[in-house]
């Protein structure tokens, strides 16, 4: 235990050498990151989020986020800089359920869900002046039969329009919807740690 402690010690400073970036406004991203012990800027970056079409839902989210950075000029940014950027999305059956627009499509999109098991996927992309890297986390998420009321109270209250599938894992539908989770729960907040902790120690290494 004594290894693995001085082992993340000495990662966690390396990475602290960096100036690192989050690519998003999102609170929940930031909130993350600031919780695995890093200090970033905010540099959300502004692209049209459209993808070409064929690509199956872990290509959406890999392109996605290799093109958050991909308006990104090193040259202005001091040698030791890295980049992250992320995209998530709620995939049911084969159908990516992305933000809503409107309380009428996130009630239509929590009908879907209810009672149902789907998947969320995050791209990631990590770069510095030297590596750039992309990969994707998923985890599946089963809610159980809610009541129309419920959904109702739920979007009323919380307006989850800033949110892909129309709910976030962290709100009052999380703590009584949920029946499981598998796989990362903080990949569903919308920023997959684990797998960010192994890119960015990767990145440091090149």
């Amino acid at each position: 235990m004594r290894r693995i402690s001085i082992f993340a010690s000495m990662l966690l400073d390396e990475i602290r050498r960096y100036k690192l970036y989050l690519a998003s406004q999102s609170p929940r991203r930031r909130e993350l990151l600031s919780g695995m012990g890093f200090d970033f800027e905010v540099m959300p970056t502004h692209v049209e989020e459209n993808h070409p079409a064929g690509l199956s839902p872990a290509e959406v989210v890999r392109y996605l986020s290799q093109l958050k950075l991909s308006v990104i000029d090193l040259n202005h940014f001091p040698e030791n800089s890295m980049f992250i950027a992320c995209d998530t999305i709620v995939v049911l059956g084969d159908e990516i359920l992305e933000k809503p627009h409107d309380e009428d499509e996130a009630l239509h999109m929590l009908r879907e869900l209810s009672g149902r098991e789907h998947t969320v996927m995050s791209g990631l992309t990590v770069m510095t002046r030297t590596h750039r890297a992309t990969d994707h986390a998923e985890t599946r998420v089963k809610f159980r039969n809610l009541s129309d009321d419920e959904l109702r109270h739920y979007v009323h209250t919380y307006k989850p329009y800033d949110k892909a599938g129309a709910y976030g894992v962290q709100e009052w539908i999380g703590y009584v919807g949920i029946e499981s989770i598998n796989g990362s729960f903080y990949n569903v907040m919308g920023l997959p740690t684990r797998l960010l902790w192994t890119m960015m120690e990767e990145a440091v290494k090149k």
